[in-house]
């Protein structure tokens, strides 16, 4: 199963179990904020496991064929690796609903706007280095860039929508560019 399978399959089975949580209403990562039923577990499968699986992917499946790569390749497979690594980040860090300005609300704060510019740059390296062999990767890694940009910075949906859509960017590009990688090479 993709990332983005999980996260729907994830994020829409704590939507349900969680009373009273309205997925038009309320960000993703209250499913996982302190105090909430079932928050550990949602932390877990929402949000480390898939930043675990996107820093290995970015390791194993990107990164294993790296030497004598242009620099944009190799800076942007290290930037898709700590991406992962902020969206595990999120799920160790939960934000405090309690507390919105308190330190733990800061933190699980700064592991989403690292996962957000870790992620933005790397798709504009990759794409680049992927732009003279396989145009549709270029796009589609640029695509993913825009999204996640306009989604995190721009406020032209409600955020609960933004948010998910940008996870749906991040999530989705793994699987699309996991089948074309190959013809990159």
């Amino acid at each position: 199963m993709g990332l983005l399978p999980w996260l729907v399959l994830v994020v829409t089975t704590f939507g349900l179990i969680v009373q009273g949580y309205s997925q038009w209403r309320y960000p993703v990562a209250l499913l996982g904020a302190s105090g909430v039923d079932h928050a550990g577990a949602f932390r877990l499968l929402g949000f480390v496991l898939p930043g675990a699986a996107a820093a290995f992917a970015a390791l194993a499946v990107f990164a294993s064929d790296s030497a004598g790569r242009s620099w944009n390749y190799r800076v942007g497979v290290q930037l898709l690796f700590l991406s992962g690594l902020a969206f595990a980040g999120m799920g160790l860090l939960p934000l405090d609903p309690n507390d919105l300005e308190g330190r733990a609300t800061q933190w699980h704060s700064a592991a989403w706007l690292l996962w957000e510019v870790s992620f933005i740059p790397a798709m504009l390296a990759l794409g680049m280095a992927a732009a003279g062999r396989d145009r549709a990767l270029a796009w589609l890694c640029w695509g993913a860039a825009a999204v996640v940009l306009v989604t995190g910075f721009v406020p032209l949906l409600p955020a609960p929508l933004a948010q998910r859509v940008g996870f749906a960017a991040w999530a989705g590009w793994f699987g699309l560019a996991a089948a074309r990688w190959p013809r990159l090479g």
